[in-house]
């Protein structure tokens, strides 16, 4: 089916992407191409059995100066092609333990599409939400409002206290707290 073959796609892009992405350019073809080859002959050349796996300069120069590319590229490719493949998901091991790979570290869950509404419909209550809220209020539910719940900072200060709105409203502590009750109901 055409799901089956898009996985499959998917599967071998994701496995095969350092060969796909490695010659871009014609230089690096052509470096992709001879790279290795070259590289065994250079050590042929030597006939001496060594461990040394890297290009000296002068065979850099050399190859660079065979194939009519720059220093630079070579020492570039030379670099891509020995590095190792790292697995961006590595399935588990062999002995039953997960294998973690960077794929693990790219995780972002601030971006979580129900997580983002959440923050947006947050955002809104409490900036447009309160400001539509308490335009239906009249002027001392909103001043009550504001004095008990808005002007309060997050160590406890500020704002009002329910016998401070009592006395300068010439009503009981306990007009105010009814009123503040109502007014949260609205």
């Amino acid at each position: 089916t055409q799901s089956t073959w898009e996985a499959e796609m998917h599967e071998y892009i994701l496995k095969n992407w350092r060969m796909v992405k490695v010659a871009t350019t014609k230089a690096q073809r052509k470096l992709f191409f001879n790279l290795r080859s070259m590289k065994q002959g250079f050590k042929d050349d030597a006939d001496v059995a060594t461990h040394r796996d890297t290009l000296t300069e002068d065979q850099i120069s050399s190859m660079a100066k065979t194939l009519n590319v720059k220093r630079e590229e070579v020492m570039e490719m030379e670099q891509r092609m020995s590095g190792g493949d790292v697995l961006l998901d590595p399935s588990p091991s062999d002995d039953g333990e997960d294998a973690f790979g960077p794929i693990a570290y790219l995780s972002d869950a601030t971006q979580e599409p129900t997580q983002l509404m959440e923050s947006r419909q947050r955002d809104y209550l409490a900036s447009d939400g309160i400001a539509t809220a308490l335009e239906g209020l009249d002027e001392r539910s909103r001043r009550i409002v504001e004095e008990r719940w808005l002007k309060v900072n997050d160590d406890g200060s500020g704002g009002m206290t329910l016998h401070d709105l009592a006395s300068e409203y010439k009503v009981s502590a306990e007009r105010i707290r009814q009123i503040e009750v109502a007014a949260m109901k609205k």
